[in-house]
């Protein structure tokens, strides 16, 4: 009988709450539009209970760094609970001010008394899930806040978190640059301290992939999604935001740990219903959901996967990882010579950083990483 494997220790969380309001005509996530008071909720946040506590029990929970409440949307759950799930984690967990706690919100949703209890009960960064200031374009998505209701929430969550986060979506229909570069702008404007940006894509089976289909709406177009990119960096670079990673602009100290974790090979255990754990140890990484492993892969499928990881930060990959890369996978440096010479990756000060154009088609640079151990 084979001895059980010995894996690293889970050094990030995620919890996820798969309850909203109403969900957005753009979403494919796992999850469910109910009522607030629904009792469907009462019976997962008691199950989320018992699973906190027992992976707290099994010692599961004793090194990790960073937790993350998504969804969904958490805040829909209501304070009482929130309080009820965040307590028990701080009876399972070091839930000190040193671990970053990070819980999603909607502008809808967040109460002043949510805001302080929650930064009473550990959390410590809230991301608020604003996506434009544009009326009109916030009614595109199907979001069921106003942009009033958005910058109430920043100002909000300011009275007590320093360390606010906003989710900014480009490429809508009906969205003009202008309108966009004016969100961005406004997010500076209004304090926060990071910023997401995402391009709008079409999910499967969504409200409005059957809009796509049926004709009454355009795909995105790429090349404005791109230009809406460039914008957004060149104003928040211009502001003293960094962008760290594909999609996240910070200012200096305000990077997410948690995102961060994802990027760099971090094991994190995912709590809650279609939440994924990543497990690994020298030789073998799995992820894990609803617990059955989606996918497996061997030490050479994993150093390929964390130099395909590394080139979604802006920091990239040091030659010297490379170098013990190719020790499994011997044509890794010629890879990196050939996307040198296609202008999607730079060579700097020892490391291997994407461009912009490296950004801009990252399946091209990503993909061909990966395919160096199929």
């Amino acid at each position: 009988m084979a001895e059980p494997r010995e894996w690293e220790p889970y050094r990030a969380l995620y919890i996820h709450v798969p309850f909203c309001k109403q969900r957005c005509r753009y979403c494919d996530f796992a999850t469910d539009a109910v009522a607030a008071d629904d009792a469907r909720i009462d019976e997962y946040v008691e199950r989320l209970v018992l699973e906190v506590r027992r992976a707290g029990r099994r010692g599961l929970l004793g090194h990790v760094q960073t937790v993350y409440l998504g969804g969904g949307t958490p805040s829909h759950i209501g304070l009482s609970r929130l309080s009820m799930l965040l307590y028990t984690l701080s009876l399972s967990m070091h839930l000190t001010p040193e671990v970053e706690c990070t819980m999603e919100a909607n502008p809808e949703s967040l109460t002043p008394n949510m805001v302080r209890d929650l930064w009473a009960l550990g959390v410590n960064r809230l991301s608020l899930g604003v996506q434009s200031f544009d009326d009109e374009v916030l009614r595109t998505l199907g979001r069921i806040h106003d942009a009033g209701h958005a910058r109430e929430a920043i100002r909000m969550a300011q009275e007590r978190f320093e360390n606010v986060s906003i989710d900014l979506m480009c490429g809508i229909p009906g969205q003009t640059a202008d309108s966009f570069a004016s969100d961005v702008r406004e997010a500076v404007a209004l304090g926060v301290r990071h910023v997401s940006v995402y391009p709008l894509a079409i999910e499967e089976g969504t409200p409005f992939d059957a809009l796509v289909e049926a004709g009454r709406m355009p795909e995105p177009d790429p090349d404005v999604q791109a230009k809406m990119m460039r914008d957004a960096a060149r104003i928040l670079h211009g502001e003293g935001f960094h962008r760290y990673e594909v999609a996240s602009y910070a200012l200096p100290g305000f990077e997410s740990r948690h995102n961060t974790a994802y990027w760099t090979g971090v094991p994190y255990l995912g709590i809650g219903s279609s939440a994924v754990t990543m497990r690994q140890d020298a030789q073998c990484r799995e992820r894990v959901r609803d617990g059955e492993v989606e996918e497996r892969l061997d030490a050479r499928q994993m150093a390929a996967e964390d130099l395909m990881l590394g080139m979604r930060m802006t920091r990239g990959v040091d030659e010297s990882q490379v170098a013990e890369a190719s020790r499994l996978l011997p044509d890794a440096p010629a890879a990196f010579s050939e996307l040198v010479d296609e202008g999607l990756v730079a060579r700097r000060e020892g490391r291997y950083v994407p461009t912009e154009a490296g950004w801009l088609l990252g399946n091209r640079l990503y993909g061909r990483l990966l395919e160096l151990a199929p």
